[in-house]
């Protein structure tokens, strides 16, 4: 049986991916509005992504015989100063669900709940990822400017990129 306090905190945490996914559903519409499909593409991966962490979780607390408590998703922005603005608030993002799953981390520990701190294993992980390819569009930015051409060619190359099930989705 799952502790209620991590149980409490594994409900926070799906609140935290489904608003993780909301907000880059409106950063998909925003690079869809700016004429930028690619960029779109991106955000849209991102948006399955969250959705399938928040699945995750749920998963394991039915796994688990808990229960999940779904609760209202918070607003989100819709619009943004420019790309790399976007990119900044999605690092800025990052880390903030990155210090969520260290503090879920630290309480499973502290409940000796050594099955959540297994489960956990995988999003600490996944965390460094997501932090370090905002970092590296936000490089190519930086380095691209207001060349047009540039802005081209990474909007061709996040075209390109495709949505896979996390391992934790496909295993189940």
């Amino acid at each position: 049986m799952l502790n209620s306090k991590v149980q409490d905190a594994i409900n926070e945490q799906i609140n935290a991916e489904l608003y993780s996914a909301y907000l880059y559903l409106s950063m998909a519409q925003y690079f869809e509005a700016e004429g930028l499909p690619g960029f779109a593409n991106w955000f849209k991966v991102q948006f399955q992504e969250e959705q399938a962490h928040a699945t995750i979780f749920m998963n394991y607390v039915n796994q688990r015989g808990g229960r999940v408590l779904l609760k209202a998703i918070e607003a989100v922005p819709t619009t943004w100063e420019s790309s790399m603005a976007v990119f900044e608030a999605t690092l800025v993002h990052e880390q903030k669900v990155t210090a969520l799953i260290n503090s879920l981390y630290t309480l499973a520990m502290n409940e000796e709940d050594y099955a959540t701190r297994d489960r956990l294993n995988w999003f600490v992980s996944e965390q460094v990822e997501e932090e370090d390819n905002c970092r590296e569009l936000i490089d190519k930015l930086r380095l691209i400017g207001d060349n047009g051409m540039g802005i081209y060619m990474l909007n061709t190359e996040l075209a390109a990129r495709t949505y896979a099930a996390p391992s934790p989705l496909a295993a189940e």
